[in-house]
Parts: C-alpha cells; structure tokens; sequence
C-alpha cells in the first residue's frame, strides 16, 4: 500500500526558474494490480513515479509504504527500500553498451552481496523466461528494439521486488512490440507482480491489463480512477 498525502514537488525553488512539478496531490495505490498515470507531457506523470519509487524526495507532503512514512527517511535508508521494493523500466531503458545482456541484468543486484554463481542463475532463469535465452552473451547495441525492452524488464525483476515501475515504457515501440510488453505485465500480473505505470499511450491506458487508471493534468490528479 502506497499512499500520498498533501504532495508537492517543486523545482529550483525560489529561483527565477520555479516549476511545480506535483501541487498537492493526494492519491493511494492500493490493491490493484496495475495502475496506470495516465496524462499528456509535463502532467506530473514521471515526478510521481519518481518520488513512489523513492529515487526523490518530496518538496512538501507525506509518502507512507504499507503505513512507513518514507518521505523523510535518510538516504541510506531510502535506498534500501528502493532496492528491495522496486524494479525499474526506464523510458530510455538506461541499458549499459559495451557489456552484455547478462551483466545488464546482474547489474542492480551487485549492491545486495548475492553470491555471483546463484546470482547468474537468477538472471539467466528470467532471460530464459522473456525468450531472451540466446541473447545473453550479446551486448545490449546488437539488439532489436523488443529485446531491449524484454532485457529492461528481466533487470527490473532480478532483485524480485513486489512492485514494478515503468516510466513510458513504449514510446519507442511500435504497435506490436507494445502490445507484446502490455501481454509480458499480464503474465507477471498474474503470477502476483504489481506495477505503476505512466504513459499516454492507448495501448497502455485502454489495455484489458490495466485494473486502474489515475488521470493527472498540470502537476494534479483529475481523476483517481476505480
């Protein structure tokens, strides 16, 4: 359970340049399973994934997982919740070149110490799952723009984090691969996976796999859904 009270995030505050990114937004996620924020550019979308996920502090405002307030947590702290409650699928995907699909996935859970051999089997176990078996020993610039994707979500899952964030997961696929990305979050749904996701794309919002979607529009919440 994730809940926001009284939300608010600005930027450069106080500076010339000032920008409100989030005005009061109050809004639980609670027991569906995907929840969608759905909103044109500059809605408040990616600042409220940023700030559930723990990877930014509110300006003003509470933020409580499962009743912890974590809004003003140390950093050490947050970053340890961060870990062992999210994976991430960025819209750029943020995969790394120059080394291959395996260690891509590897990569988050090095920080948690697990020993490197069952760590392999892990990530090897969740590409073998995403039909990316083959693909391990490539590295990341030799794939398809679905593979890609496909190796975002195994990186997202490898610290097996109950909650998956993904932020315009397909703005850069076409329609296929983007109705094969809402299909993979059915199957994860399914199998106990909870995810939020911003987007503005139909596919994702009018998708049968989507249980709620939250409308935001300048920083605020239009309509929290059902």
């Amino acid at each position: 359970m994730i809940e926001l009270q009284d939300v608010r995030k600005v930027f450069n505050e106080g500076g010339a340049g000032e920008f409100t990114a989030l005005d009061g937004v109050s809004l639980t996620l609670g027991e569906a399973r995907v929840t969608v924020l759905k909103g044109p550019s500059g809605s408040g979308k990616t600042t409220l994934l940023a700030l559930v996920g723990c990877m930014a502090r509110p300006t003003a405002g509470r933020i409580r997982l499962d009743g912890r307030e974590i809004s003003g947590l140390p950093e050490r702290f947050l970053t340890q919740v961060r870990r062992s409650t999210f994976g991430f699928v960025f819209q750029q995907l943020n995969l790394v070149r120059g080394i291959d699909v395996l260690e891509n996935v590897m990569l988050p859970a090095y920080p948690l110490g697990v020993p490197r051999a069952r760590l392999r089997e892990r990530a090897l176990a969740l590409l073998a799952r995403l039909d990316l078996a083959g693909r391990a020993a490539a590295r990341v610039e030799w794939l398809s723009g679905g593979e890609a994707q496909r190796v975002a979500i195994a990186r997202a899952l490898v610290n097996d984090p109950p909650v998956i964030i993904a932020d315009e997961p397909t703005a850069h696929l076409d329609t296929r691969l983007s109705r094969e990305f809402m299909e993979i979050v059915g199957r994860l749904k399914g199998e106990g996976r909870r995810f939020i996701i911003a987007s503005h794309d139909p596919l994702v919002c009018e998708s049968p796999v989507a249980d709620r979607v939250v409308a935001m529009r300048d920083g605020r919440v239009e309509a929290p859904g059902a």
